[in-house]
């Protein structure tokens, strides 16, 4: 993919990018509506054949067509399918299985293969049903795969573990959520043609921190890949401050409906985990109400948050302090050296994510060795970044073009 076709497409696709991928941390909540019936774009039927497609990351379980689509994102010539691959989990490196959605353009792909954007989406929510895949227009990214693939290029968007199939979604698992990413590439082209090795990684919020990782991972991970760079819009990258916050009473109205979905998602994970040592007050009583996010429960869910104390989140002890700190520090990013060039761009009145913790992110992410182009923006918060550049600096790197190096 030339990088003046990325440059052409560039105002187009930021849009949808930023609308539906960073606009915020805590979004606003949705419904799983039926779907209606639509028209549907032909796919080579061997394409969605799935036996004997092997075993192993990336590997895929089932494929569908995605006739449901917008009328607006089908006439633009696509092909597109839902699938369910096999992919990592953190810590353990188990298997799991992980829905997704896959797109390529019309067409006969270019010499070498159609090159590939993996996009990971901002926070939907914590539940099955919070997928964007299950959701006739993707929760916005349908706009943003018709927008890359008529740049020429293959989409793979992940729905995370435990969004839109099977088992627990691990809120803010910088690594699980990266695995994710780049097995959602391997299953794209196991089902279209025409797929290149070559790929990005882009996200904004909590997908800023999975592309984030998933850089971090792709040479030891995927070495039959060919990353070319990464781009993080406001990424989730090191959220341990929250526990220091949560203790001081000094939790953002942001970042306090944010907490109570990452605690019950950890205790998910990590059944021992007592959360009566982490909630109180009306967040205890209305624990339930906190944790949906679906349309039928967004008004329990918002008049909930607005009745969160300021100790609510407080650790019952320092031992529960210190536990949640060291959770969290595993799903953190940086971990290792990144595997490509990295964009991140953030603001510094960010009000889900402190700038001081991407700041200190970005020094040990340089302190590794990595390749490093970063765009602080001043007065800018979590939604209103200005990323005018993220399509140029991604069609820059599939061009070979020169990187600047901001942590020399």
């Amino acid at each position: 993919m030339r990088a003046g076709a990325a440059r052409r497409w560039a105002s187009i696709v930021l849009v949808f990018a930023v609308a539906t991928g960073c606009a915020s941390a805590v979004p606003a909540l949705v419904s799983v509506p039926a779907l209606v019936e639509g028209v549907a774009r032909p796919v080579p039927a061997e394409s969605l054949t799935v036996a004997d497609r092997g075993v192993g990351p990336g590997s895929v379980i089932s494929a569908e067509t995605m006739p449901n689509l917008p009328w607006t994102v089908t006439r633009t010539g696509l092909n597109a399918v839902r699938v369910v691959y096999r992919s990592t989990r953190s810590g353990d490196g188990a298997e799991t299985e992980v829905s997704g959605s896959v797109f390529t353009p019309a067409g006969e792909a270019p010499e070498g293969g159609w090159p590939v954007i993996s996009f990971g989406h901002g926070t939907t929510g914590i539940e099955s049903a919070c997928a964007p895949s299950v959701r006739r227009d993707l929760m916005g990214l349908s706009a943003l795969a018709a927008g890359y693939t008529q740049a020429g290029y293959a989409v793979a968007i992940t729905d995370y573990q435990g969004l839109g199939h099977t088992e627990v979604h691990p809120y803010l698992d910088n690594q699980t959520a990266g695995y994710n990413m780049i097995d959602a590439v391997r299953a794209l082209q196991h089902v279209l043609p025409g797929v290149s090795s070559r790929w990005a990684a882009f996200g904004g919020s909590q997908g800023g921190g999975a592309a984030w990782a998933a850089n971090e991972l792709a040479a030891s991970y995927a070495p039959e890949l060919d990353l070319v760079g990464s781009a993080s819009l406001t990424p989730s990258a090191n959220m341990v401050g929250l526990v220091d916050k949560a203790q001081d009473g000094a939790l953002t109205a942001d970042q306090a409906p944010l907490m109570q979905w990452l605690l019950e998602s950890l205790a998910r994970v990590h059944p021992d985990l007592d959360l009566d040592d982490y909630r109180r007050g009306s967040v205890a009583q209305d624990w339930d109400a906190l944790t949906g996010c679906t349309q039928d429960k967004a008004a329990a869910r918002t008049e909930a948050a607005a009745r969160i104390g300021t100790y609510d989140f407080a650790p019952a002890s320092e031992d529960s302090a210190d536990r949640l700190r060291n959770l969290l520090s595993r799903m953190s990013v940086p971990q290792s050296q990144a595997s490509a060039p990295m964009l991140v761009v953030y603001g510094d009145a960010d009000t889900y994510i402190d700038v001081q913790w991407t700041d200190a992110a970005l020094v040990e992410a340089c302190a590794r060795g990595g390749v490093v182009t970063i765009d602080r923006q001043q007065g800018k918060g979590h939604g209103d970044v200005d990323g005018d550049a993220v399509n140029q600096w991604i069609g820059e790197r599939f061009a070979g073009d020169p990187v600047a190096n901001d942590c020399s």
